[in-house]
């Protein structure tokens, strides 16, 4: 089914996971597969998106020789995100694209609230501030257990960053957080498992978000196109 391209009503999709979930990968596949379907898409990532966006990913993920707090991390991620929602993900979403980010306020929660222990309830408001309120439409959860994600990782020795050299722990919390979340928003969340082969895990992605889009797209048209001010928000 091709995509209505006369729809201003842009989908925003999500990917989340620990480190070595293979979502990166996975939402490459997922946009050459939409874009053979005669969609506009759109990928990015957080911390990123946005020159300034960009500096600030740096910033967060080099081996700097001063520790960084977890409130200083937060409000790095905060300010990268509200300058990637502002000049990418807003300006996509009016002209009717599909946006796959590679992490959002999902990853703010696992990492800076279930790992790093700061409040839940303090970083879903900090985040409303950063974001005006957007929520993603869908959001894709890519599970693995840790020790094969961070089995993965650590053999890409030239991409390690900051978060990777994490201990367990830290890196099993971070699971646990996004479990939680998706049992909590298990709508808008949808878990993959990614423990089979990259090939079997695209086609369960792709066919599980064409299905969500056909099926938004007849909402669509029997209601009329949301516009991105009528968009569902994040609520506490």
């Amino acid at each position: 089914m091709k995509a209505n391209k006369g729809s201003k009503a842009g989908v925003f999709i999500t990917a989340e996971g620990i480190e070595g979930s293979g979502k990166t990968t996975q939402i490459h596949r997922l946009a050459e597969t939409l874009r053979g379907q005669g969609y506009e898409v759109v990928e990015t990532r957080e911390p990123g998106g946005t020159l300034v966006a960009e500096d600030i990913r740096r910033l967060l993920l080099q081996m700097a020789g001063e520790p960084i707090t977890p409130q200083s991390e937060v409000l790095l991620v905060l300010a990268a995100r509200s300058q990637h929602i502002a000049h990418v993900i807003v300006p996509a979403l009016q002209r009717g694209a599909v946006i796959l980010c590679d992490r959002f306020f999902d990853s703010t929660l696992a990492y800076q609230g279930y790992a790093r222990g700061l409040s839940i309830p303090q970083l879903a408001k900090l985040n409303r501030f950063a974001t005006g309120g957007l929520v993603p439409d869908l959001t894709l959860l890519f599970d693995v257990p840790v020790p094969i994600g961070l089995a993965r990782r650590r053999k890409q020795v030239a991409g390690q960053n900051r978060l990777d050299r994490e201990s367990v722990e830290f890196h099993e919390q971070v699971r646990k957080g996004f479990l939680a979340l998706a049992r909590q928003s298990d709508k808008r969340i949808k878990k993959v498992s990614t423990r089979q082969s990259p090939d079997i895990v695209a086609r369960r992605v792709a066919r599980l978000v064409i299905e969500f889009l056909n099926r938004r797209r007849k909402v669509a048209q029997s209601s009329g196109n949301r516009n991105v001010e009528g968009r569902k928000v994040l609520r506490s």
